[in-house]
């Protein structure tokens, strides 16, 4: 079985909603083992995450970067990033925000200069923008803000329950399910 880490923080619930949805994505694919793990749980060992064999990492966006807690999680990193003990892992990113943009693109690239930093290897979001009218930035699109580096995601309402919409989540599973994918092939 090969082991796949979703890394997340939450800070109003949207994001772990998001993380739920790429966990199942990743956890559907045969010879799988998924774990849904929040960043504050794993910022006091985060070595725990060194028989990965890939992690996904997840955090809302705020003001265009990753939040505090979840920068704490990278920071907690440095011991791993010294021994390079997730070199060749398989890494990706996922995010959310409240605005369609939010410089979501920003946090992104934070998250895969981090996994570079590693010397992981990043998978981005393959799903092209789909939308079930045609219209592009419909909520049950897939891939609807057409991001490629990883999985986005937006959030109008206060109520997690609510948002992020169907197509934000069907995009963030078929993620899950791409990454796993894809660590699977590795040796």
């Amino acid at each position: 079985m090969k082991k796949v880490a979703i890394v997340y923080h939450s800070g109003f619930g949207h994001t772990e909603v998001q993380a739920k949805s790429v966990f199942q994505g990743a956890q559907s694919i045969t010879g799988i083992q998924a774990f849904l793990i929040k960043a504050e749980d794993a910022v006091n060992e985060p070595a725990n995450l060194n028989k990965m064999d890939a992690i996904i990492f997840g955090s809302p966006t705020y003001l265009g970067a990753v939040s505090a807690p979840f920068k704490a999680f990278m920071d907690a990193t440095t011991d791993i990033w010294f021994q390079q003990q997730w070199k060749d892992k398989i890494a990706a990113g996922f995010t959310n925000s409240h605005s369609l943009s939010g410089d979501k693109l920003s946090t992104l690239i934070q998250l895969a200069i981090f996994g570079a930093q590693h010397g992981m290897i990043w998978v981005g979001q393959a799903e092209m923008n789909t939308s079930p009218d045609g219209q592009p930035g419909h909520p049950d699109a897939i891939n609807r803000v057409g991001t490629m580096l990883g999985a986005t995601a937006q959030s109008e309402n206060a109520d997690a329950s609510e948002t992020p919409g169907g197509g934000d989540l069907k995009s963030a599973e078929l993620f899950g399910a791409r990454v796993a994918s894809v660590a699977l092939r590795m040796k």
